[in-house]
């Protein structure tokens, strides 16, 4: 049997869609030393049945409660399945949007972290100006400005959300840093930073 002599590293990406956390993720897995594994949301979309989509991507609004439950245990899934990889010794870098905008307050960021006690976990906070964002959005083939040229709501509600309660690790900002660089400042944080704390904090609820 293969010895385990350490936990893998875990890094999460936390941040609105289009924000660039895949881009940084796939820096992260080409450059950083050893096995990165990257088990994001993405991934757990793309093994979801078409009629649960969009299962764990579900946006904040409230629009689907019927799949509320299922994002509670898709949720648990995901972070079950991280912790298993860092025991084996396996890094697991992680891009997500985390928030509560559900129709009532599930506390998914809250129960993941429990999940991952006692082991090495970065939580990245990946901001970018919700004009970038658009801009992204647009590049890429989805919708932009409503018909009255507003923000979209669900794209706003991202916005105001995804980084509360704001306890992180470490931040980037895309709208000024490229990938690479992103990366680089993550694995400076981990090479040279005090050790994470984040997601202890957060488990402590010490934002209330």
């Amino acid at each position: 049997m293969l010895k385990v002599d350490k936990p893998g590293k875990i890094i999460i990406l936390n941040g609105t869609p289009r924000s660039g956390k895949s881009s940084i993720a796939a820096v992260i897995q080409n450059m950083f030393e050893g096995v990165w594994m990257n088990l994001g949301v993405d991934r757990f979309m793309q093994m979801t049945p078409e009629k649960y989509q969009p299962g764990i991507g579900l946006r904040p609004g409230g629009e689907r409660p019927d799949l509320e439950p299922l994002v509670i245990v898709m949720y648990r899934a995901m972070y079950e399945t991280i912790a298993i990889y860092s025991r084996l010794g396996l890094n697991v870098v992680v891009d997500v949007g985390h928030h509560e905008g559900y129709s009532t307050n599930l506390d998914i960021l809250s129960n993941c972290t429990r999940i991952l006690n006692g082991l090495p976990v970065w939580f990245v906070g990946v901001r970018c100006p919700i004009e970038i964002v658009m801009e992204r959005r647009l590049k890429t083939g989805y919708p932009g400005h409503t018909a009255e040229g507003l923000i979209p709501k669900p794209i706003s509600l991202w916005q105001q959300l995804v980084h509360i309660p704001g306890i992180y690790d470490l931040e980037v900002d895309t709208s000024v840093l490229t990938p690479d660089e992103c990366a680089k400042l993550i694995r400076q944080r981990l090479e040279d930073g005090p050790p994470p704390t984040a997601f202890q904090r957060i488990e402590r609820r010490e934002f209330n």
